[in-house]
Parts: C-alpha cells; structure tokens; sequence
C-alpha cells in the first residue's frame, strides 16, 4: 500500500510531513519537484512530477491518492482511483460529479473522502458531535425548535487596514463574492445573491467573547441531512457561512461595487488584474502568522425557552509550525488516509466521518493544532 500525495501547496506540507515522519509509505506527486524538494525533501526523496498518466501506472490495488490540487483535478483522480481499486482523498466540498461515482466506488470496494480539510472538514466533525450530544441529552424532544450556525474565517492575527490578508491567489476569493448562497432564517429559505446583501453579526464565545461580520455561503440546506436532522424538526435557523473580522464590509465596499459590475470575458480579465493588486497589497509577510476561528453551534428551543445549547469555538493562529490554516487543513486529511488505511472508512463516497470513534480520535488530534478549543454550555 502506497499513499500518492499530489500537490505541495501552502495548505498541504503539515498532513503529507506528518504521514511521512509516521513511516507510512509515500509517493509525493507535484508539478514542479524542485518545490516540492523545498518543502520535504529532508524527508523523502519519492518525489515524482505529477503526470496522471505516470500516476495510473503506479496506481496498486489498496492505494491512496491524495488530491491537493485544483479542484477540477479529483473527479479524474478519483476516477483512475476506482479504475485500479485505490482510495481517494480530499479536501474539498463533494461535487455532483465526484457524488455519481458512488455506486462505481462501492462496486470496486474503494473509499472516495472528501471534505476532511478545515471547513469544510473540522465543521462537520464538530456539528456530528453536537447532535449526537443533543439527541443524548434529556433535553432532546422531536418538538424543539432548532437553531444551527457553522461560521469558518482565515483572518490576519494582526489586522490590516483591508480587514483580509491573503495565503494565495486572491482570484478565488474574488470568485466566491459572485456566488449565491441559501440558507434558513426565520424558518424559511433565505435566497441571497451576493454575499454582502446578508452581512451580519456574530459574536464568538471565545474566553473573551469577540464580534465578527459573518455570511451565509453556498447552499447551506443539504447538510441539514447531512448532520442526520429529521425531516419533522422545526428548523429556525440554519446556516454555514464565512466569517470576517469587523469592518471588513466597510473596507471592501469598492471591491464588491466593481465586482457587482463585471460580466463576461472583459470581467473575467478584470478579476484577474484586482486578484494581482490585492495579492501584491495584502499578502502575508513571510513569517506573518495567520488565525483562524471556527465556531459551530446548535441550540433547542421550545415555548420561548433555550432548552439546549452548545457551541464548539476554535481560534488558532501561525506559530513556529507554520500557518494556521495550513495545519487545520491538511492534517485532518492525513487523519482521513490513515481512517482510510485503517478500513475505518466503507466504501463509496463519503464527507468528513460522523461514527463517533473517529470524531473523538480526530478531535483529540485537531485540540494539538490550535491555540484554543472548546465546547461552551451556554445553559450552564
């Protein structure tokens, strides 16, 4: 068994050096070998220039292959994969593309991960968590009227006059401003076209509560099932968005004026050009460290009264291990190919597990990576 690990970006070196340095077996794959030599060639010297025809041909039954790479790249790497009865891992949110190849995974008896980075990953971990607590709780009545907020944020530890610092090319930020989004507010669907149209506040119950803007992003409504809620609860609110630090808004007026404006090919061009001013402008500084704060929460309500109510808070920031989000991203996924090593995982595709050995486990490891994580009992 081999792990094939392609891509060395920023968000991948801590989960591929932490597999490395436990003596799992890797080939590390990426398009340019110098840079990945750069980043662990103190560890290894399998390192290949990533080729998916070079890859398919050193694909072994029971392998697994670790896309770190651009998103258009995991359908065709999880579909060699399933060709050659490997496993497949990966970050990102599951696209309908990768969700139709469950059947062909399951007939090949080989487990296609996603959605085991930070966000989405940690969240789903920690919303599984907090409905099973839930559902054990004396408190828990089908009747109860539910609340449910995920809210995720890279932000600068030292705030910079943008509100927003950038780890890589802004573009697919800049992109992100241009997608709808759905969620639940006040029972029903909230439809919003641009992010800005439902800015809001939220403060985090961190040990000195702080306030943040916060958004609704992509459609937040299939993971209601997702995180296993009935279909007869009375949901009042339910959202996983972005979250940004105060004045952010404010400060990106301009941004989201012009990029309500552009359209078509000439648009596109222009993204390009602000994605190269703002990478050139708010770039982290070498050694700048970055934070991130994850806050997911459920809260029971009946007649008027919180009945239940907890919130998982998390706030890490970049230290002598290097970036924040770098950690919180890819050691979770060295967790999901070791689960996935370990046949912990069935096959078929799969997000971020629910069985709540594995949520312990990787919540364990996940508590070492940040600075502070906690669950708040806000009726205690």
């Amino acid at each position: 068994m081999t792990i094939h690990w392609c891509g060395t970006g920023l968000s991948a070196i801590p989960g591929l050096r932490r597999l490395i340095a436990s003596g799992h077996p890797v080939t590390v794959w990426n398009r340019t070998i110098a840079k990945a030599k750069a980043e662990i060639g103190d560890l290894t010297d399998d390192i290949c220039a990533f080729d998916i025809d070079a890859l398919g041909a050193a694909l072994s039954k029971d392998d697994v292959v670790v896309s770190m790479l651009p998103g258009d790249w995991h359908v065709p790497l999880a579909e060699l994969a399933i060709s050659k009865s490997a496993h497949f891992v990966s970050s990102s949110y599951i696209a309908p593309e990768m969700r139709a190849l469950d059947d062909k995974a399951r007939a090949a008896g080989v487990a296609l991960v996603n959605e085991v980075g930070l966000d989405p990953g940690i969240d789903h971990l920690m919303a599984h968590a907090l409905v099973a607590d839930y559902r054990a709780s004396a408190a828990f009545d089908p009747e109860n009227h539910i609340s449910f907020i995920s809210y995720c944020g890279g932000i600068p530890k030292n705030p910079n006059p943008f509100r927003y610092k950038f780890s890589w090319s802004p573009l697919g930020v800049l992109k992100a401003l241009r997608s709808p989004s759905r969620s639940i507010r006040n029972y029903a669907p909230l439809d919003v076209a641009r992010p800005w149209d439902a800015i809001s506040s939220y403060t985090a119950p961190l040990p000195t509560p702080e306030s943040f803007e916060v958004y609704p992003n992509r459609d937040s409504l299939p993971f209601m099932a997702q995180y296993e809620f009935e279909a007869h609860w009375p949901v009042k609110e339910f959202v996983r968005g972005t979250l940004r630090l105060n004045g952010w808004a404010d400060a990106w007026a301009d941004v989201f004026s012009e990029v309500e404006s552009l359209t078509g090919t000439e648009g596109d061009a222009r993204l390009k050009e602000m994605s190269d001013q703002f990478w050139d402008e708010n770039a982290y500084d070498d050694g700048e460290p970055d934070r991130v704060v994850l806050c997911v929460g459920l809260k029971a309500e009946k007649d008027g009264d919180v009945k239940w109510h907890k919130t998982y808070v998390m706030d890490a920031w970049g230290d002598e291990r290097g970036t924040a989000m770098a950690r919180l991203v890819s050691i979770p996924v060295s967790l999901a190919v070791e689960a996935v090593v370990d046949h912990s995982i069935p096959a078929g595709v799969h997000a971020a597990p629910s069985d709540p050995k594995l949520i312990s486990n990787w919540m364990g490891e996940i508590d070492k990576l940040s600075q502070h994580l906690q669950v708040v009992d806000h009726t205690a």
